[in-house]
């Protein structure tokens, strides 16, 4: 009898699938059963050959050899993965395997780890596709009973193929052209450039922006505050001076009578559910997590714990065909402080509103929410509890009342003058009420907060004070990851672009996806081309200078746009993937002359007094995202050092994370807030017979070995081929 392969993307995955599968039999790399056998890649097993594949001469970095445009790409065998490549190869090519099923990630790029598998192994095989959003046992069970034909996504897999290729032949042949012009280590590509040159130009707007003054009038009663408004405009803001001493002349001392009073119901629907985008910006915000530490957790909490719907999705809504499946989803988190929640819910008919269910809104996966799998809340570290509690509490605050209050204005008049007064009086506090202990979320103005008195057309307002407030106009923000986030999402609301090219970028989902920016936002860091002050992102000199040296285009938001536009086409089925080929390979021969004819030049700046023990030439002295280093300015040596580097450990005396400085046995760690210094073995010594438990939660082996199991690869071509570059 004839077997069926079932082909995972990660062990973790495989396993979940073998269980419900009943493949029973271990073996190295596999799981076997009567009618199954499953076994998995680790990530990508496959990836695009590096140049010097096509010809020896590319082994040596030269401007004069670009570009390479190879006829054909040829795939190879990640030399760290051989073996688990060679264990499934030797499965698929199995005669008692008849069919393969791919159980991949349900996505581009869980398409190509597949295929890319399938196509090196040179199988010919039946293939059908398992497409499922969680990796509970009841989706398991419904996505092997709904099967579809793997010719279905032929198209996804040409777009996904298409974007792999177009990395290699831009990205490689621009960083060879920049890191050879300038002799530096310098890396270029549509999203990074785009994302960076964002970040730069925000910066420069900083830069060159010069505050004005400017003035607000507060009149102050016994229990609330009034603005002055100006009658033409309703603005508050005086940038005359002489003028706001005028106003303040005219109504010091005079009578303040109310000239209308208005009340509103208002109501405020729950925010939409979280696509991973949205997650990854709460969590910055609340808990000041990096949008790669949130993809982790949440890849955690869906494939080990399986409490969690498929992390990689930008959607914020569910389909019809998942509101049946919501009351067991419910009992399944109905515990804890959500309970309460939960049984009000069930104890109605669950409203399937337009606010969570749409199903125009939904891509290749709906919005994250709860899986119908029960946990045990002490399993949970405090870092997966807080994104799980984040999705848990927006998934029942869609299904719960609006929040409902009475919006009161007052107008009053001082003199000739106007000033305004406004307050929210609460008569249903509804879906947050889930929030009611979380003040970071309630971001209401304050102003409009203050509780005011009953007063009618007529009355007279006892003025205790009438104040001028000097202010400042304000730069704009610089990014944090949160707001990164945004306008990689929203480029088109950050770049000044004509219409049609912010209805491209709107229709488009911005520049990278959601299952590649956090790695395109840690990449610029580990470069070194940003760096971080507080929450702040700002750019170095490095970074600086190459969004100067990258060529125009591929710095645009637009093109990446553009991209994700004809790959989005090619999946559907509606443009030719080599017409979309012959245009990648057009740009990155103007994109190589652009950078060789270029008279720019490039500037160490940060030039340290040490010299590199390996070659001898000048370091550079870099902060990264976890400390300070010392690299070789010579990109072929590649050296580097660590030089102080943020630590968990707290200062005994102010209580703020220390630094730990220097190598080996000369390691001292050093408070920057306070003169805290002390040897690290000292310390360690002293603080471990003091407390057992220093540190406990941040390094238990158990944590360690979900985290390590959950490191997949970057899925991408040109992060393949980087990764060679010694940059890390």
């Amino acid at each position: 009898m004839s077997k069926i392969l079932v082909l995972a993307e990660k062990p973790s995955v495989g396993r979940d699938l073998a269980k419900v599968l009943r493949c029973n039999r271990k073996n190295t790399g596999y799981l076997e059963g009567d009618k199954y056998v499953v076994t998995w890649a680790l990530g990508h097993l496959v990836t695009l050959a590096d140049p010097e594949a096509y010809d020896e001469k590319y082994k040596n970095w030269k401007l004069e050899d670009l570009p390479m445009l190879p006829e054909r790409l040829k795939l190879v065998v990640i030399k760290q993965s051989s073996r688990q490549f060679n264990v499934v190869k030797a499965q698929m090519n199995r005669k008692d395997i008849g069919e393969i099923i791919i159980a991949t990630d349900s996505g581009r790029e869980g398409e190509l780890v597949a295929r890319w598998i399938i196509e090196k192994a040179r199988i010919k095989k039946p293939l059908k596709r398992l497409w499922i959003s969680s990796q509970t046992d009841k989706s398991i069970k419904d996505g092997f009973k709904s099967l579809k034909p793997s010719a279905q996504y032929d198209n996804l897999y040409r777009a996904a193929q298409c974007r792999a290729e177009a990395d290699w032949v831009v990205g490689l042949n621009v960083t060879r052209a920049l890191t050879c012009k300038y002799n530096a280590q310098l890396t270029a590509g549509r999203v990074q450039s785009a994302a960076l040159a964002m970040i730069v130009n925000r910066e420069k707007e900083i830069h060159d922006f010069k505050p004005r003054d400017y003035y607000e009038i507060t009149a102050k009663s016994d229990k609330f505050k009034l603005k002055w408004q100006n009658k033409k405009g309703g603005r508050g803001d005086i940038f005359d001076k002489n003028s706001a001493e005028d106003i303040v002349k005219k109504i010091k001392g005079k009578i303040c009578t109310v000239a209308d009073v208005m009340e509103n119901d208002k109501r405020k629907f729950s925010p939409a559910l979280y696509d991973l985008t949205e997650l990854q910006r709460d969590a910055n915000k609340i808990f000041n997590y990096s949008a790669k530490q949130t993809l982790s957790i949440m890849q955690r909490l869906y494939e080990n714990y399986k409490i969690l719907t498929y992390p990689r999705t930008d959607s914020r809504y569910i389909s019809t065909d998942v509101v049946d499946t919501i009351p067991e989803r419910l009992r399944a988190i109905s515990l804890g402080n959500y309970k309460k929640f939960t049984e009000e819910i069930l104890r109605k008919k669950i409203n399937a509103h337009k606010g969570f269910v749409d199903n125009s809104k939904i891509g290749d996966h709906h919005a994250i929410i709860p899986t119908e799998e029960r946990v045990q809340l002490s399993r949970l570290s405090t870092e997966e509890m807080n994104i799980y509690d984040l999705v848990v509490k927006r998934f029942l605050s869609v299904m719960l009342p609006p929040y409902e209050y009475i919006q009161t204005s007052v107008k009053a008049d001082i003199n000739g003058e106007i000033f305004t007064a406004r307050g929210n009086v609460v008569k249903s506090k509804g879906w947050k009420r889930v929030y009611e202990r979380e003040s970071s979320l309630q971001n209401e103005n304050e102003e409009d907060n203050q509780v005011l008195p009953k007063m009618k057309k007529g009355d007279n307002i006892n003025i205790r004070s009438i104040e001028l407030n000097k202010l400042q106009t304000k730069p704009p923000a610089r990014f944090n990851e949160a707001t990164l986030l945004s306008a990689m999402e929203n480029p088109q609301k950050y770049v000044k672009l004509d219409s049609e090219s912010a209805k491209t970028l709107g229709e488009t989902g911005g520049i990278g996806t959601v299952a590649t920016r956090a790695d395109i936002i840690e990449k610029i860091f580990n470069m070194f081309y940003v760096e971080r002050k507080g929450k702040e992102i700002i750019p170095t000199s490095k970074g600086k200078q190459l969004i100067d040296l990258v060529p125009t285009g591929l710095k645009s938001p637009l093109l990446t746009a553009k991209w994700e536009k004809e790959l989005e086409n090619i999946s559907l089925g509606n443009e030719n993937p080599g017409v979309f080929s012959k245009k990648m390979i057009g740009y990155a021969v103007k994109l190589v002359e652009d950078v060789k004819e270029s008279k720019d030049k490039f500037v160490h700046d940060n030039l340290t007094g040490k010299k590199c023990p390996r070659c001898g030439k000048y370091m550079l002295q870099v902060k990264g995202r976890n400390g300070i280093m010392n690299v070789c300015q010579d990109r072929k040596c590649g050296y580097r050092e660590n030089v102080s580097r943020f630590t968990n450990v707290r200062c005994p005396e102010c209580h703020k994370k220390l630094e730990i400085r220097g190598e080996g046995q000369g390691q001292i760690y050093v408070c920057i807030n306070c003169s805290f210094r002390e040897k690290a073995s000292v310390f360690n010594k002293r603080f471990k017979e003091a407390n057992n438990k220093l540190n406990k939660k941040d390094v238990s082996k158990y944590m360690k070995k979900i985290k390590e199991e959950n490191k997949a690869p970057i899925n991408s071509a040109l992060a393949e081929a980087l990764s060679k570059l010694k940059l890390k």
